[in-house]
């Protein structure tokens, strides 16, 4: 089963467009977990198994293991997602963004070293550097177009012939990037009126859309805005707003209610 056929079948199974962010740091897991031999995989474990009824997908940002010399933590929270709930994708937060062999070697990496359903890259260089990624026709690839930072519009919003370089982005992707059917694209919910304008350019790819809750976007407007013909087509990201619903004994239960509020929030 493919990445978009995988997800496809998740957002019909759980009703579900929410992705829950694996983004774990020491300092603030929880006071009995800081002590285990694996902290990071322990406190992933207990929210993936919390938060699997109501989600369509999970997403670990491979930062917060090198940084942490975890790496060993995020195969296995990767690992741990495939064997217990096949069904459900993955998708390595990477951003990576070179070409030629460097390229080959980061989505080996991706998909191959962390078996990843998908994967998110940084089409700056261009073509050069989502082709080995591309190339992996069973897999997802995630393109940055309209994030959600701040300052994303210092270069984002240049105009080039008329149009916002994010434009330009999509529109490849639409029409000459995506010759597997497994590309979609990253646009924050902190900009609702591009994310409209993307969806009517982008009828059928996937968005993956963080900036909910924490960042400040609304959720509601997100579903209203940035859902493909079908209805379907979002991975609305929460990383902090549900890992992190309670610092206490009760986490996996918080995630799992704050998982819950999020998808009915966005089926309503």
């Amino acid at each position: 089963m493919t990445f978009v056929e995988k997800l496809q079948a998740a957002w019909r199974r759980n009703r579900s467009f929410v992705c829950v962010g694996l983004d774990p740091d020491r300092e603030k897991l929880p006071a009995a977990l800081r002590h285990c031999r694996q902290p990071l995989l322990e406190f992933n474990r207990a929210l993936i198994d919390a938060t699997a009824p109501y989600v369509c997908c999970f997403k670990p940002q491979a930062a917060y293991y090198a940084g942490q010399d975890a790496d060993d933590e995020l195969a296995a929270t990767i690992d741990y997602i495939h064997q217990a709930y096949p069904e459900l994708p993955v998708i390595l937060d990477v951003k990576r963004g070179d070409i030629g062999p460097t390229a080959r070697m980061y989505a080996r990496e991706a998909f191959e070293r962390y078996a990843a359903d998908a994967v998110t890259v940084n089409p700056y260089m261009g073509f050069d550097t989502l082709k080995p990624f591309l190339d992996y026709a069973d897999r997802g690839v995630i393109v940055l177009c309209r994030t959600s930072n701040p300052h994303s519009g210092d270069l984002q919003n240049l105009v080039a012939d008329g149009k916002p370089l994010y434009q330009h982005v999509a529109e490849l992707a639409r029409d000459r990037w995506n010759y597997n059917g497994n590309l979609g694209l990253v646009i924050g919910a902190t900009y609702p009126e591009e994310l409209g304008k993307l969806r009517t350019l982008c009828p059928e790819l996937p968005f993956l859309v963080p900036g909910v809750g924490a960042q400040g976007g609304d959720a509601r407007q997100v579903a209203a805005l940035g859902r493909d013909r079908n209805g379907e087509g979002l991975m609305v990201n929460s990383s902090r707003g549900i890992i992190y619903a309670s610092s206490g004994d009760d986490f996996a239960e918080a995630a799992a209610r704050a998982a819950r509020e999020l998808r009915d929030q966005l089926n309503a």
